[in-house]
């Protein structure tokens, strides 16, 4: 037997805010009157569609949100019309004048509803034919997809009572393992990420807020957003106020990530941030310490922790203490194909977006958190890059507590293949991972790989989405902890401050000026004195509570 069709009357008790509308029509001059029954938004006053991603679409377009926010602020008891369309009747009918356009011939009528004002629609609109009481109400023949996808919350900023949200569908997904999760931004997001939303079975998409709309027809594709709302940034208190949603995916640049992310976290969601939270340290720390505060996990997007070969190579080094005593790591990772210099520059250059997670990975293989002395170069070989002041091709020296010494080689120049390699030597072997496949480890010898960053780590990217998931269930703790991720930034930021000084920096003179740093800031002093490369956090500490420090 075939899956129940729904009726108007199905989708009205789903949906708060549609209802179902009976007009009284006659037929031609002579003939008889007619009950026609209408599915429409009772804040637009236009007729809907029944067909699930035409309600989703326009539950989520801006007329819907500027005619609902109206009618709050107002207080007005019944809907709003948007003047634009006139009436045109064939036939005498006792319709009060709606916006769409109603045109009727002898057979019937039908109805075409005005696109939205604000936005393009994710796919092409269709005439509606409204149904007349003689016979059953048509559907569109596409069945509905109320069972495998969630349906849209009320676009009330407000959450709607738990009776009318228990006839939908969405409760009962969630009720059966599915995790509601809200997409923030898709510029920064790597393909795989899209994968694991498509393919997760233990997740659904509820929401998307992204301004550019082309951008997420692109990664997803019309089909796959059929119970996805795709909202605007300004709205995305939406998205943050539905109790449905209990992660968020944020892949902002870091500049404004820091916002979203703090939003999250004291709306109750567990947060993913697919790059990092912020490129200063402090704002990051704030983030960590907001997420403690209210309870919910942060994951950071390091994901080359979760790349097999690599987490096969730490037990080795780390647990097994196969190669005894570690004397060098050298690590090279040139991306294929290159990312953009606009995203680069979004996502904080080259030190943060790509030579970080190599900077990770040797802390977690030598079990230091920073090195004592760190020295880079690099050039930019772009003339794009060469104009915004950073480098595509960059050399990092470092030497650790223990007399380790590393180098990481990171290049946004690579031909026809991604070239991801690491070496580690112990007093007792050598181990090394390569390209050939995401197992790749051998002892002597190298491999070439054929494939694309994000087929290189594809497997990493998507434990790290299940290890998110796993998160928000609580059944594990988020593996970057808040010392870690700063460490790392700590040890970027050094990297960058040595290339363009031009000269080596000394972490351990940095570790102990710490304590000084901070005592400066509870002092005065520093309000006339603006020095170093702390200052800008420090002034703006100062302006935020010159009135409660105390005047010399």
């Amino acid at each position: 037997m075939g899956r129940k069709k729904k009726t108007l009357h199905d989708y009205a008790a789903e949906f708060s805010e549609l209802a179902v509308r009976r007009h009284l029509l006659q037929r031609g001059a002579a003939g008889e009157p007619a009950v026609v029954e209408t599915l429409y938004c009772t804040s637009c006053q236009l007729p809907m569609r029944v067909r699930r991603d035409r309600i989703l679409e326009h539950l989520s377009s801006g007329r819907h949100y500027r005619n609902r926010r109206l009618l709050r602020q107002h207080g007005l008891r019944g809907p709003l019309l948007l003047p634009g369309l006139p009436l045109q009747l064939d036939a005498p009918s006792l319709l009060s004048p709606p916006s769409f356009i109603l045109t009727g011939t002898s057979a019937g009528y039908a109805m075409v509803p005005s696109p939205p004002s604000c936005h393009k629609p994710l796919v092409p609109l269709q005439p509606v034919t409204p149904t007349v009481s003689t016979a059953p109400p048509r559907e569109d023949p596409t069945p509905s997809t109320s069972t495998s996808r969630p349906s849209a919350p009320p676009a009330f900023h407000t959450r709607t009572s738990a009776p009318e949200a228990s006839d939908s569908a969405a409760p009962a997904l969630q009720h059966s393992g599915g995790i509601g999760l809200a997409l923030f931004s898709i510029g920064l997001a790597n393909k795989a990420l899209f994968q694991s939303l498509l393919e997760e079975n233990g997740c659904c998409l509820l929401y998307v807020v992204e301004d550019q709309l082309e951008e997420v027809q692109r990664a997803f594709g019309a089909e796959f957003l059929g119970g996805t709302r795709v909202l605007r940034q300004q709205d995305a208190d939406v998205a943050l106020s539905d109790q449905r949603v209990s992660g968020a995916i944020i892949c902002s640049p870091p500049e404004e990530a820091s916002k979203i992310v703090i939003d999250a976290l004291r709306a109750g969601k567990g947060v993913f941030c697919e790059g990092l939270p912020s490129l200063d340290r402090q704002t990051a720390a704030a983030c960590f310490d907001e997420a403690d505060r209210c309870g919910r996990p942060l994951v950071c997007g390091f994901y080359k922790r979760f790349d097999p070969a690599l987490q096969f190579l730490r037990r080795k080094v780390r647990d097994s203490r196969a190669l005894g005593r570690i004397h060098r790591v050298a690590a090279v990772s040139s991306a294929y194909p290159a990312a953009s210099p606009r995203l680069l520059r979004a996502a904080g250059g080259i030190f943060y977006n790509a030579a970080v997670h190599d900077i990770d990975i040797v802390s977690l293989l030598l079990g230091e958190s920073a090195p004592d002395t760190i020295f880079s170069l690099g050039h930019a070989f772009c003339a794009d890059l060469a104009q915004l002041k950073d480098a595509d091709t960059v050399a990092i020296s470092m030497k650790f507590p223990s007399g380790a010494i590393v180098t990481v080689d990171v290049s946004q120049h690579c031909t026809k293949t991604c070239d991801h390699r690491l070496e580690v030597r112990g007093s007792q072997g050598t181990l090394r991972v390569n390209n050939q496949n995401p197992l790749g480890i051998t002892e002597h010898g190298t491999s070439v790989s054929l494939c694309s960053q994000t087929d290189r780590y594809r497997d990493a990217h998507r434990e790290l989405f299940r290890h998110f998931l796993r998160t928000l269930k609580g059944a594990e703790p988020p593996a970057v902890t808040k010392e870690q991720f700063l460490c790392a930034i700590r040890v970027a930021a050094a990297a960058q401050q040595s290339w363009r000084s031009g000269s080596a920096v000394d972490l351990r003179s940095e570790a102990t000026d710490a304590p000084v740093i901070k005592t400066e800031i509870m002092r005065c002093s520093c309000c006339r004195h603006r020095r170093s490369s702390p200052g800008s956090s420090r002034t703006s500490f100062i302006e935020e509570n010159k009135d409660v420090l105390p005047t010399e």
